[in-house]
């Protein structure tokens, strides 16, 4: 490409939140002037002068383990979570304590999430069962890591997960714990956790630049800061006070972007990360101080839950833009996003999907049993992350779905990918997203480096390329829109505006992808560039394929089902198959993933000015 502007991007990108159109009726204040007034919070210590003085207080009281205590008795969903939950808790007990380990040189995250999952299993199971082996054992786990030399505050995600992990096990096993005990896990919180988050609050670290940020980072920081903070309030409130406030400060900066609709822009694997910790803040304010100080109250967070049940194909895993995988979506917080907004549509989703987990049994909505999520709209258009996702039917794995995407390119996490989509039918992702490469490569978060990578290439996506050459193959600063979007109709659309993507040598860059009777995909690409050009329309697959009909047809196989994809035009182009690896006039750097799981089907124009590309992507139905 002729001449592109190279953008870096810290690990921190802010992002604007932009005025939003669409077909859902836009919640008309800004996110900004609906965020809590945090410059009215009470004073000082006063914050906590609610705090719930019985334990537990963090997530739920006595009562609820008593009620869940009865229940497991009754309710066939959790008798059965009960006794895998059991399976999985008698395992762990004779396996050794977690130990302080950075295989990547920068992460102790891995730790930090096992001790956070055996104490949440342990301690619910003790609880429930009163079975003292359970708190030996996680005694066992967090004494080993209360003697850690740090919990890694320079990778902060690390000390704000373990902070969350001791919050819950000194807060539910309270009474199991002797005074000693006591001192030694309140001491490794303040130690290990706390005064390094105050030192983020007050500027002091270099660490502490998430306070500012607006992405996961910051729920994840604030929220297991905060957990942290109530469990040991009562005993330590000068610190816990003011840790209370930084994050109450904090977290709306973050909170904005799941307005209007509850979309996430760094992609549904991330809108994960952050919604736990989201919710677990707003659980954990809510049971401990009596309120959440209106955070739950900013716009799109009482419809985010429906957003990744939207991006779920018909094969169970995720359209998985951005730095994500597709995997299949089993979000414990659905059962507080249902009681709190009252959706039993989101607890229906969660039992039917969940794995489960400790926090699915805590915060149990039974009413997900008899309700359902299958009377949603078949289609879905979120608005400022510009996604849209197409279904033929909610119940049937063979039906067709599509996920596709305009967006923000500068968005945490992104890639140069507005345009790409991801394919569906049969009961097999035909056209897929390839994800994330490793996260410890040289300048992938930051630095013109970044664009460097094929994964995160346009090139690397089912979209288009213009020109390309070693630099960025769309403009890293590019938001484009769906200027169109005909959903929950017999054959609906969207039409993407991408011309901001390839400003540099397009005038005009339209794609438009239809479900004829939710049948098939027609592809149509509408390209005018400034001058003479050359042009690839890129798709890349799993599947076994053979080129046909002199290159203006392939067939598709896998797992015994077909695919045919035609090219309609324009008259003269063919279609090819290529390895998934950059192209001759990209750049290759050493270390990046090899993609010999995956094809790359393309069709290249030379020398034009003005195209029209159209492809007909044919599933062989079995009638």
């Amino acid at each position: 490409m002729s001449s592109r502007t190279v953008l870096s991007i810290g690990i921190c990108c802010t992002l604007a939140l932009a005025a939003w159109t669409g077909n859902v009726a836009a919640e008309t204040p800004s996110a900004a002037r609906n965020a809590p007034a945090t410059d009215q919070l009470p004073p000082g210590q006063k914050i906590l002068d609610t705090l719930h003085a019985e334990r537990p207080r963090l997530l739920a009281h006595a009562s609820r383990f008593e009620e869940l205590r009865e229940k497991v008795k009754s309710d066939p969903v959790l008798k059965q979570w009960h006794a895998k939950l059991t399976r999985y808790a008698d395992r762990i007990l004779e396996d050794p304590p977690s130990r302080y380990e950075i295989p990547d040189g920068k992460r102790l995250l891995g730790t930090s999430r096992q001790v956070l999952r055996r104490v949440y299993l342990l301690a619910l199971l003790d609880r429930l069962d009163d079975k003292p082996e359970y708190a030996k054992r996680v005694w066992r786990e967090l004494k080993a890591a209360a003697e850690f030399k740090d919990w890694n505050p320079s990778h902060f995600l690390d000390t704000a997960e373990m902070t969350h992990a001791f919050a819950i096990g000194y807060d539910w096993l309270h009474h199991r714990w002797s005074p000693e005990q006591r001192r030694v896990l309140r001491q490794a919180i303040v130690r290990h956790g706390l005064k390094p988050g105050l030192k983020c609050y007050r500027g002091e670290a270099r660490y502490g630049w998430w306070v500012r940020c607006e992405h996961n980072w910051n729920q994840v920081c604030n929220g297991g800061l905060l957990i942290g903070a109530l469990a040991i309030a009562d005993e330590e409130p000068e610190v816990a006070a003011e840790i209370v406030h930084g994050a109450l400060k904090s977290l709306p900066l973050a909170l904005q972007h799941y307005a209007p609709d509850g979309a996430w822009d760094e992609g549904p694997g991330y809108w994960y990360y952050a919604t736990d910790y989201t919710v677990s803040a707003f659980a954990a304010l809510t049971s401990a101080l009596g309120t959440d100080f209106g955070l739950s109250e900013m716009p799109g967070l009482s419809v985010t839950g429906f957003f990744p049940i939207h991006m779920t194909g018909t094969t169970g895993v995720t359209f998985n833009f951005a730095d994500g995988r597709a995997s299949p979506m089993r979000p414990w917080m659905m059962f507080w996003l249902s009681r709190r907004y009252d959706h039993p549509e989101l607890a229906a989703y969660e039992v039917e999907h969940a794995r489960p987990l400790a926090r699915d049994m805590l915060l149990y909505d039974p009413r997900g049993r008899d309700a359902t999520y299958t009377n949603l709209p078949l289609d879905a258009y979120y608005r400022n992350v510009e996604v849209a996702t197409f279904r033929g039917a909610w119940q049937d794995p063979n039906a067709i779905f599509l996920g596709c995407q305009a967006g923000d390119n500068a968005a945490n996490h992104g890639h140069l990918d507005l345009g790409s989509f991801v394919f569906e039918a049969l009961g097999q992702r035909w056209i897929v997203d390839m994800g994330a490469d490793n996260y410890n490569l040289p300048g992938y978060f930051s630095g013109h480096r970044r664009w460097d990578y094929y994964r995160l290439r346009a090139e690397a996506h089912n979209t288009l390329v213009i020109n390309p050459d070693q630099g960025p193959d769309q403009d890293p600063r590019a938001r484009a829109k769906i200027a169109t979007f005909d959903g929950n109709v017999e054959s609906p659309r969207a039409v993407l505006d991408l011309t901001p993507a390839y400003a540099d040598d397009a005038e005009r860059v339209v794609r438009t992808l239809e479900l004829p009777r939710r049948r098939e995909l027609i592809l149509r690409d509408e390209v005018v560039c400034r001058e003479p050009s050359e042009v690839w329309s890129l798709m890349i697959t799993p599947a076994d394929v053979r080129i046909t009909d002199g290159g203006h047809a392939a067939e598709l196989t896998m797992n015994g089902k077909r695919l045919t994809i035609e090219l309609n035009a324009p008259e003269g182009a063919r279609l090819q198959l290529l390895p998934a690896a950059p192209l001759p006039t990209s750049p290759n750097p050493e270390g990046q993933r090899v993609n010999d799981e995956y094809g790359r089907l393309a069709v290249r124009l030379t020398d034009v000015r003005e195209a029209t590309i159209e492809l007909r992507l044919r599933p062989h139905w079995e009638d």
